[in-house]
């Protein structure tokens, strides 16, 4: 930049922050566009392929399943404490879920429908934790030094 002048300085700055704006502009438009393709790709799936969206959403939950147990599976034993300890962390948000549905079940339907499985929820995740901090502290004793 030696032997420029402030003006030629002042527009090769200007230059960059055009180019910078115009590659800003691009950018949110690809960014649109990944929304729009996201949001709409099981129903486009769906609509394409004549799949009802329930078994399509079904079929992405058992795929989910399978992939849960053998990423579970394949954990080494000095893991499986942390592991525990985020279990009963994902537990926890998922009694106040499950507190939330009992509550809008019952100010929201007579039937107890939302009301019962919000219930089921809250006693399953209840004895998901109760079982990993038993898991926990089992594994913790492990380490320590006999006496």
């Amino acid at each position: 930049m030696a032997g420029l002048t402030p003006e030629e300085i002042a527009e090769q700055a200007k230059a960059a922050a055009q180019a910078a704006a115009d590659a800003a502009e691009r950018a949110q438009a690809l960014a649109d566009q990944a929304v729009l393709l996201a949001d709409g790709a099981g129903a486009a799936a769906a609509a394409t392929t004549g799949i009802d969206p329930f078994v399509f959403r079904l079929a992405i939950f058992v795929l989910a399943i399978f992939v849960g147990y053998f990423v579970v599976w394949a954990v080494t034993p000095a893991l499986h404490t942390p592991l525990m300890s985020v279990t009963n962390a994902i537990s926890s948000v998922i009694v106040v879920g499950a507190l939330l549905a009992i509550g809008a079940g019952a100010a929201a339907s007579a039937s107890g429908v939302a009301t019962g499985l919000g219930f089921f929820a809250l006693i399953l995740a209840s004895v998901n934790i109760f079982g990993g901090f038993l898991v926990t502290q089992r594994m913790l004793a492990m380490y320590k030094k006999k006496q």
